[in-house]
């Protein structure tokens, strides 16, 4: 059983507009320090498995820009979208890559447009929820302990604990809740139990599959349809006619929220989500 980080390093980034346009997505930019926040993101997970483990998704008219910023990681595995179609269909996408790969695979979900100064603290809470999905068939994403009340990001609430390990807690998913208001931000922040929701998913392959079997049945079907011609000519042509047809939603509206086995790390690992000048 091997682990596989996806990078979702497709989108535009509109709310850093001037610079993230579609020809210079908030991803490839260089936000803080040299690297762009593409670059250190594959650059967080290098050593850590080998590259050719790498699954990097974006869209057609983002790869060669994608590609030159990753000389290092020429190795790594692209995934091309015929367009951007919402994180469900991509990282549906990524499962079904994967699972045709390798049926036991862990799939370790990061957006290419985080900072994380502590990259040691999130490589050993991936190890733990790593551990943890094997045994669990759970889905686990990183809880962001909130320093302040903003309402630029979503928030989970924290239910009972069910284990912990190295130091790290994993807790059942009480809840997820959109962007407040800075009233209700507020009280999230003086409850205690609520997190940022950093948007780091970790799963096994078919975990992420079945579960889209049960929440986005549309989705599945065409997923399976589309990896059954995956090496044949065939391949490019269902993939375009899916993407045509697939509803345009979220990983997190269309499975997260209704999924019953969630669960959540929290986690203090120098996060934030650069998503908008504001945040800088």
């Amino acid at each position: 059983m091997s682990i596989y980080p996806v990078v979702l390093a497709g989108g535009v980034g509109t709310r850093f507009w001037p610079l993230s346009r579609r020809h210079s997505p908030k991803q490839t930019l260089s936000v803080i320090g040299e690297a762009t926040m593409l670059q250190a993101t594959c650059k967080r997970i290098s050593g850590w498995v080998e590259t050719p483990q790498i699954q990097i998704i974006t869209t057609r008219a983002q790869e060669a820009l994608i590609r030159a910023q990753l000389p290092d990681f020429a190795e790594a595995t692209f995934i091309i979208e015929p367009f951007e179609r919402n994180t469900a269909a991509c990282v549906g996408l990524a499962a079904a890559h994967i699972y045709a790969r390798d049926p036991d695979g862990v799939m370790v979900v990061l957006p290419a447009d985080h900072m994380i100064t502590l990259p040691e603290v999130l490589r050993e809470v991936l190890r733990l929820a790593e551990e943890f999905v094997i045994q669990h068939d759970g889905l686990v994403t990183l809880g962001i302990k909130p320093d302040q009340p903003a309402t630029g990001y979503g928030y989970i609430q924290a239910a009972e604990k069910v284990t912990s390990g190295g130091g790290y807690d994993i807790h059942r998913v009480k809840t997820f809740a959109e962007k407040p208001n800075l009233e209700t931000a507020q009280r999230f922040l003086e409850s205690g139990d609520f997190y940022w929701n950093s948007g780091i998913f970790i799963w096994k392959a078919s975990t992420i599959l079945d579960e889209l079997g049960e929440h986005l049945p549309g989705h599945h079907e065409m997923l399976m349809n589309v990896i059954r011609n995956l090496n044949t000519p065939a391949y490019s042509e269902k993939l375009e006619d899916m993407y045509r047809r697939i509803r345009s939603i979220s990983i997190d509206f269309g499975v997260m929220e209704h999924a019953e086995n969630v669960f959540v790390i929290p986690a203090d690992m120098g996060w934030r989500d650069i998503e908008s000048w504001e945040i800088v």
